[in-house]
């Protein structure tokens, strides 16, 4: 059941700074861009600020930090979110309040205000077709992470047929975990994809090293568990990439009716065993895309 818009949001369930800003990301409402462009790392924030034609703030927060400025003529706010789901239930819900609720009253506003929001991120390739250097949008997410199962009507969004499918194939053997799979906004990944980049399936994981089939010194629940995941295919779809935040993001904006998606540039090949940790210049042209289209 949603909050109506009658009904005052208690202040230890919706945290309100004294100056007026959300609790976590310390933007106020009037800071916010209905265009947000999301990325892991603060420090990449102002990389893609060096874009802008103006710049209104720079304000940071732990991991969060956040510029709104203007791209010939759009008005954006680009926003880091840190590491992995968790952040990401964090930065959803605090953008949606800043976007949907009145912070005076503490209720939500009777008019639905829709953000778009584009993930850059960085990602691991899981087919030989995904090498180094290319991008990949996130057209469905499947969630290793478990997030949006504390929200009410989760079945709404989620392709069960897929996730059947995919315990089936995987024999799935992490227990109390139940993958789930979440489809990006369609119209969204036609205005930032267009033809030239190409569209795959994204694994979120709730972690960057057992969760992803690492293995250091600790032992491995299902060390067959990536081949059984380069294997996958389902009438012809096989799984990309791996990565640590898109089905969260995809899951809760298309609870809360936003339009979301997240394309991730490949720095490693877990098939070839390949990585490149000086990728830089092709996220700078993958960041010029999306300004370019958003």
């Amino acid at each position: 059941m949603r909050t109506s818009y009658k009904e005052a949001i208690q202040p230890s369930e919706l945290i309100i700074n004294e100056d007026g800003s959300i609790f976590h990301l310390h933007l106020k409402p009037e800071q916010l861009s209905d265009k947000i462009i999301l990325v892991g790392d603060p420090n990449r924030v102002p990389a893609v600020a060096s874009f802008f034609d103006t710049a209104e703030f720079d304000i940071s927060n732990r991991e969060f930090r956040s510029i709104t400025g203007t791209f010939e003529g759009k008005r954006l706010t680009v926003l880091s979110h840190g590491i992995g789901s968790d952040n990401i239930d964090i930065v959803l819900n605090e953008l949606d309040a800043l976007a949907n609720v009145d912070f005076k009253t503490r209720t939500v506003k009777p008019d639905f205000k829709q953000l778009t929001l584009v993930r850059i991120g960085t990602s691991g390739g899981l087919q030989s077709f995904m090498p180094v250097g290319s991008y990949v949008i996130a057209e469905k997410s499947i969630g290793f992470d478990a997030v949006i199962y504390f929200y009410a009507n989760n079945e709404e969004v989620r392709d069960i047929d897929f996730e059947n499918e995919l315990i089936t194939q995987l024999n799935w053997q992490v227990g109390g975990i139940w993958p789930y799979v979440v489809n990006a906004d369609v119209s969204l990944v036609q205005q930032i994809g267009r033809s030239d980049i190409p569209r795959g399936i994204t694994i979120t994981t709730n972690g960057f090293y057992g969760p992803q089939g690492r293995k250091i010194r600790l032992a491995l629940l299902d060390p067959d568990l990536n081949k059984k995941i380069h294997a996958f295919d389902y009438y012809g779809c096989q799984i990309t990439n791996y990565e640590m935040e898109s089905s969260a993001l995809a899951g809760l904006a298309a609870l809360m009716g936003h339009r979301v998606m997240t394309v991730c540039c490949i720095i490693a090949s877990r098939v070839d065993k390949k990585v490149n940790t000086d990728y830089q210049s092709s996220l700078t042209e993958l960041i010029k895309i999306v300004l370019e289209r958003i």
